[in-house]
């Protein structure tokens, strides 16, 4: 025993908490809803009526194209229309009378059916009309390029003056909405495996409602902004061995960009008694098994193998070689041998921010 007494040692009793572990992936943002203003009708851009990298809202006319050769052919097929009407109003007046005259024979029924007969074609000469019409109407208004969807639209591709086709390959411009995003993360099927295993034979319980996502810009900010998972895909992708992931998250002040790298901390469950050692008191021994220096019975020091799962914030989630209880020395390790009798007292720690209790994607160990 040295002297003076019992060498004194600083230690953390282990006591079972809610640990909600996470873990960290990396994602890529993309728009909510994505769409590229094409032309449905053919002819000259005469004007682009809006501003690059402006916000537009749906139905907006963003180019206008020459409409005259749209109007005339409206206009012409309005008076087919027209002609058409004309044509069936003394037909209809002909049918009635040769209606009554075949009945006293005054005229055969052959000219009576050859009357409703010309009737019917008019009529149908009509509707052919009505449906030009509309068609011409149609082309009018598309020579109005509006806006899809509302959000914030890129740069024109085309100035004015520019001829443009029906259905081109190439947009004019795209529009995105930014507010919402979505992240796209990616997450190994072996890693979605062992969590569903987990949750399955309850070591793990499911947070309630829609798993919270947190991102990690690439300058180390934090986005102030949660995230929620929205779904998993459906396969697992043959050349990375992983499934992706979409998250989705308010962009009130467009800070997330398409395109953008993001790291992003995903919820993945919560263990209800979780065992947390902090990794200051967490040493290998040579065969490289995490081992940590504990106060036994009779205020002995005895060493503890343990198993590590991951880390959690600045400890290690315990799973193995502890219980509740234990107390594990954090200060005075380099003079704690096994077997010798030590003084404990609680470990004080120095004041710090405290520790994320979020895992930090090291993954098993």
């Amino acid at each position: 025993m040295p002297p003076g007494g019992p060498l004194e040692v600083s230690v953390v009793t282990m006591q079972p908490q809610r640990v909600v572990l996470t873990t960290e992936l990396p994602g890529r943002v993309t728009a909510s809803l994505t769409a590229e203003v094409r032309p449905q009708v053919s002819g000259i851009i005469q004007n682009r009526l809006f501003t690059e990298g402006s916000d537009v809202k749906a139905g907006d006319v963003l180019y206008q194209i020459v409409p005259s050769s749209y109007q005339a052919a409206y206009d012409g097929a309005r008076a087919a229309l027209g002609k058409a009407e004309a044509n069936l109003t003394p037909l209809k007046l002909k049918a009635e009378r040769y209606k009554e005259l075949v009945k006293s024979e005054a005229v055969s029924e052959q000219d009576c059916d050859d009357v409703s007969a010309a009737q019917k074609l008019a009529e149908a000469e009509i509707e052919a009309a009505k449906a030009a019409v509309e068609t011409a109407r149609i082309n009018l208004d598309y020579t109005k390029v509006t806006a899809p969807i509302s959000g914030r639209i890129g740069r024109s591709a085309v100035t004015n003056g520019a001829l443009v086709t029906a259905g081109q390959p190439t947009p004019l411009s795209t529009i995105q909405q930014l507010d919402p995003v979505y992240v796209d993360i990616t997450q190994s099927s072996n890693d979605m495996l062992r969590l569903r295993k987990e949750l399955d034979s309850g070591l793990l319980s499911a947070n309630e409602g829609q798993a919270k996502v947190t991102l990690l810009l690439d300058d180390g900010s934090t986005y102030a902004q949660p995230g929620t998972l929205k779904f998993t895909e459906a396969f697992v992708d043959q050349g990375t061995g992983s499934v992706t992931l979409r998250t989705s998250f308010p962009n009130p002040k467009l800070v997330l960009l398409p395109g953008m790298f993001v790291r992003t901390v995903l919820e993945e469950g919560v263990k209800e008694d979780g065992l947390l050692v902090p990794q200051r008191g967490v040493t290998r021994n040579p065969a490289g098994n995490a081992m940590v220096m504990a106060v036994g019975a009779e205020e002995m020091v005895e060493p503890r193998v343990i198993q590590v799962e991951r880390t959690v914030g600045e400890n290690w989630l315990v799973n193995g070689g502890l219980k509740a209880g234990d107390r594990v020395i954090l200060e005075g390790l380099l003079k704690a041998r096994p077997g010798t009798p030590v003084k404990a007292v609680p470990f004080v720690a120095s004041p710090s921010p405290a520790a994320d209790k979020s895992t930090k994607g090291n993954g098993n160990h």
